[in-house]
């Protein structure tokens, strides 16, 4: 076993982590690992890394575990499923735990927290005696490492009871409050989700908000603020805004800035409002080499209302941790976008907040989760606004969840015709057809210029013609970057157009793109030849810097300083301006001419260009298109093979884990 385990470390199926893990593995069971709980122990550890939270041997059993990339490789298979499942539960490396106990135990007094002196450092009794002696867990068919179980139980334990409290805050209260802010409703008008969102947030401890760009969450976010400092106006509650990365951060707190401005004079507690987003992991007092956050259960956050942005790319253990922080009577109100690309990490977290595994009917087109008919008509007091009740509201099918989770599908910035509404709208929903799309079926580009819209362009582009097909972009957009006059106009131009890719590596990925971009300005005698800091290059950090001020996903531009004449790196401040940072403090970066779609969550651009690869990939799905095409705001070019790009119009995010099961009931 040792020398199979050896044999796919050097294949690069496993890494030296997941084999050195079943190794630990066989180390530490006093009857003997089977070759059956070896590969179970690998294959958990491979998939962590791939995003999933846990396995399911039923997905595995009698199959291939691991995929090889030559035929001449061995295959490993998964076991009979009975067998398998009886060699893990004999295994003194693994805790059963019954999962229909587990599930009812999620409506009582949490089982594993209670006595616990911190969150994740071993301090519970639970942690104590199943981390050290029972690394993995077992529940049904699932397969978790045990720290992963822990988060995801925990988690789902504190969220079901923040949804089924509710404040005690008259809606006759909420409905005076909602008047000062919302304008008065319409007969005809169309469900106002923006105003139940806003309820919700003043009448439940949790509040789930989910939207696309342009779906006004920005807006909603401010309303909440509104609405909340009217109803405490004697003692304003102390809100913190926050997001998983710096530029999320950045984003939200210029943007909520904006919309606070209308209102802020005269609204009791003006110096309670956040004056900018934190990210979380600041927030929490996380630093790297530290084991545990500063705060904990133990040593709550300092607030009333924590409002999360961008919750779409929050993971499973670090929503855990944002969660156990709050203080008892804390609300939670997260933002995000169900339908974009889930977590570089593991788990996807939001989308099984969301009720992505459970049975929702369709109101009008929209989304609608089964809610409690008290609820629906606690609502209809606090907004004036008569909601259907689904017939489908059956307390025994019912989620505390529900009652928290609004959607919104109104699109402010896109009208339902306008080709890039249509564009996201059908790649979210399914139904879009490559063959449709390359064949100019939203519009041509003449009509759409004639009509002032948005353009959608789909074509493919060979390996030996992308630098061709670059040059004519590189000389509309990235020249203008060189040629600007001021830092200011530099920084325009290049918000103006992005390349947003999938991949990394290879031809069509992002390191070969930029090179190809900095070759052509070369060409056009912009930037110099083979010089690695020049005037005009766009930077992105990818690391967080806190003492330079610097975050993960930050775009700055190299430009002369004013003072010396020498080039600094120029990032936007949050007012507005500028900051500088000398080269030889920069953290890790990379050119951001072309950049990952991952890297562009949270970004917007007046166009892009997206480049998929010329062969098929898992990377490839419906929700990394979606993110990609809803970067823009005035077009979208894709450069893909039509193979390719319906492979990943019917591929769909699917991350293994039990949260949406312990969440909404829903089958695992």
């Amino acid at each position: 076993m040792e020398n199979e385990l050896d044999l796919l470390e050097r294949l690069g199926v496993l890494s030296p982590f997941d084999r050195c893990f079943a190794q630990w593995i066989s180390r530490r069971d006093a009857n003997g690992v089977t070759r059956a709980v070896k590969l179970a122990a690998a294959l958990v550890s491979q998939r962590l890394r791939q995003g999933d939270v846990c396995i399911d041997l039923r997905d595995w059993a009698e199959r291939p575990l691991f995929q090889v990339t030559r035929a001449e490789d061995p295959q490993v298979f998964g076991f009979q499923l009975k067998r398998w499942l009886d060699a893990l539960a004999r295994s003194q490396a693994v805790h059963v735990v019954d999962a229909k106990v587990a599930l009812t135990a999620l409506t009582k007094p949490n089982p594993i927290r209670e006595s616990a002196e911190s969150y994740d450092g071993m301090g519970s009794d639970f942690q104590k005696v199943l981390i050290p002696s029972r690394p993995l867990v077992l529940e049904g068919t699932r397969l978790y490492l045990a720290r992963y179980w822990f988060y995801e139980y925990d988690l789902a334990w504190r969220l079901r009871k923040l949804a089924e409290d509710w404040i005690d805050v008259p809606p006759e209260l909420v409905c005076a409050a909602m008047k000062k802010v919302f304008p008065p409703v319409s007969p005809n008008e169309d469900v106002d989700w923006q105003r139940i969102a806003a309820a919700v947030a003043a009448m439940k401890r949790l509040c789930i908000i989910s939207g696309g760009p342009g779906t006004g969450k920005t807006y909603t976010v401010a309303a909440i603020f509104r609405v909340l400092h009217y109803i405490y106006e004697e003692r304003p509650p102390r809100i913190i805004l926050a997001a998983p990365t710096g530029k999320a951060a950045a984003r939200i707190t210029d943007s909520l800035r904006q919309s606070l401005a209308s209102f802020a004079h005269g609204i009791p507690g003006k110096e309670n409002l956040p004056q900018e987003a934190l990210t979380l992991h600041r927030l929490l007092g996380m630093r790297q080499g530290r084991a545990l956050p500063r705060y904990t259960p133990e040593n709550p956050l300092h607030l009333d209302a924590l409002i999360v942005d961008e919750a779409s790319m929050i993971d499973l253990p670090l929503m855990a941790h944002t969660v156990a922080a709050l203080p008892p009577h804390a609300r939670l109100i997260l933002l995000g976008d169900k339908d974009q690309l889930a977590s570089v990490e593991a788990g996807n977290v939001f989308c099984d907040l969301c009720g992505r595994l459970s049975q929702k009917p369709v109101y009008q087109g929209l989304s609608w989760p089964i809610k409690s008919r008290e609820w629906v008509e606690k609502l209809q007091s606090a907004t004036g606004i008569e909601l259907p009740i689904s017939p489908l509201s059956n307390p025994s099918i019912h989620s505390p969840l529900s009652d928290c989770t609004v959607f919104l599908e109104k699109n402010y910035r896109f009208p339902p015709q306008s080709p890039l509404g249509r564009l996201a709208a059908s790649i979210r929903a399914g139904t879009l057809n490559a063959e449709a799309l390359m064949g100019k079926a939203f519009a041509t580009p003449n009509a759409l210029a004639k009509e002032g819209q948005a353009r959608v362009v789909c074509r493919w582009v060979q390996e030996r013609e992308l630098s061709q097909a670059l040059n004519p972009l590189v000389k509309d957009h990235f020249q203008k970057v060189a040629c600007a006059q001021n830092l200011e106009e530099a920084f325009r131009e290049l918000e103006a157009f992005r390349i947003l890719c999938a991949v990394r590596e290879g031809p069509f990925g992002v390191t070969s793109i930029n090179e190809l971009v900095e070759t052509a300005l070369a060409q056009l005698q912009r930037i110099p030849a083979e010089t690695r800091a020049y005037k005009g290059k766009p930077v992105l950090i990818v690391e967080n810097d806190y003492q330079a001020g610097l975050f993960n996903g930050d775009v700055g531009l190299l430009w002369p300083d004013p003072e010396d004449t020498g080039l600094k790196a120029w990032f936007r401040d949050l007012d507005g301006g500028f900051h500088k940072v000398r080269l030889s403090r920069l953290p890790a970066h990379e050119t951001a001419y072309a950049m990952t779609v991952h890297k562009a969550q949270g970004s917007e651009f007046s166009r892009v260009l997206v480049i998929l690869p010329d062969h098929d990939a898992r990377v490839l799905t419906r929700e990394l298109l979606y993110t990609a095409v809803t970067r823009a705001r005035h077009g979208v070019e894709i450069w893909a093979q039509e193979n390719v790009l319906q492979s990943a119009l019917q591929r769909v995010t699917e991350r293994r884990s039990g949260l949406g099961f312990r969440l909404w009931g829903a089958a695992p």
